[in-house]
């Protein structure tokens, strides 16, 4: 879960439609070393007629503006929760500097991830040109790394990917583990301090109560059929 904000700074209005409003984009530049594409320096942005989630808007609002217009662009104070995070290596060739080396894709709170959909959430490069100001409000099992083995207070192992994506590595159901764990691998041996500090973490809790505390910052769930599977296992 995160909260994004980024100051809003004038510029102008290029052109208008029912659907979009392009502007001058302020803090990006054209990259000339990129083959085969050519940014032109502007940006489009929805207006309500699009029915299409973005974070950044403008003042006065899309609706009211006409081409040759002043306005400001930036992004009011939104809260996010992250789907996904892609790394490039080398960076992205996208026509604009700075080139990303990764995005996040986000939902806004509210939005429950579909599956289904093929075009859902939004990408944003954390670290861009854009000068946006990034604040972690919940990550859920902050204390655990994705490839971790745990094994629970039952005594089934588990590996864990995502908060919401775990896998049984013996005859435990599909579902999560029971509280508290104990760290039996991370990239290997784990150190006796990443051992204690997981050990610390899920002392008290449960995975239940990570779900509610997620549930109740994104007004979202996970994904359907985690949620499902989720459900089953708990009865």
């Amino acid at each position: 879960m995160l909260r994004l904000e980024c100051p809003f700074t004038e510029t102008a209005v290029t052109g208008v439609s029912r659907f979009y409003v392009s502007v001058r984009w302020p803090w990006s530049e054209v990259d000339p070393q990129a083959e085969n594409i050519r940014w032109n320096g502007e940006r489009a942005l929805p207006t309500p007629e699009a029915d299409e989630w973005e974070i950044f808007r403008t003042e006065p609002a899309e609706a009211a503006l006409k081409s040759g217009d002043t306005c400001r662009v930036g992004i009011p104070p939104t809260v996010v929760h992250v789907l996904a995070v892609h790394h490039f290596d080398p960076p992205l060739v996208t026509g604009m500097l700075p080139r990303p080396a990764s995005y996040l894709d986000v939902l806004p709170q509210g939005e429950t991830y579909d599956p289904e959909l093929d075009d859902q959430g939004y990408a944003l490069d954390p670290v861009g040109g854009e000068p946006i100001r990034i604040e972690l409000l919940f990550r859920p099992y902050a204390f655990l790394e994705p490839g971790d083995e745990v094994a629970d207070r039952d005594g089934h192992v588990w590996r864990f990917d995502a908060a919401w994506d775990w896998h049984p590595l013996d005859e435990a159901r599909a579902g999560a583990p029971a509280w508290p764990l104990a760290l039996l691998s991370r990239k290997g041996e784990p150190t006796p301090e990443e051992v204690a500090a997981v050990a610390r973490a899920t002392a008290d809790g449960s995975h239940a109560g990570e779900l509610e505390r997620w549930t109740e910052l994104t007004l979202a769930r996970p994904a359907t059929r985690w949620f499902a599977e989720c459900r089953t296992a708990a009865g």
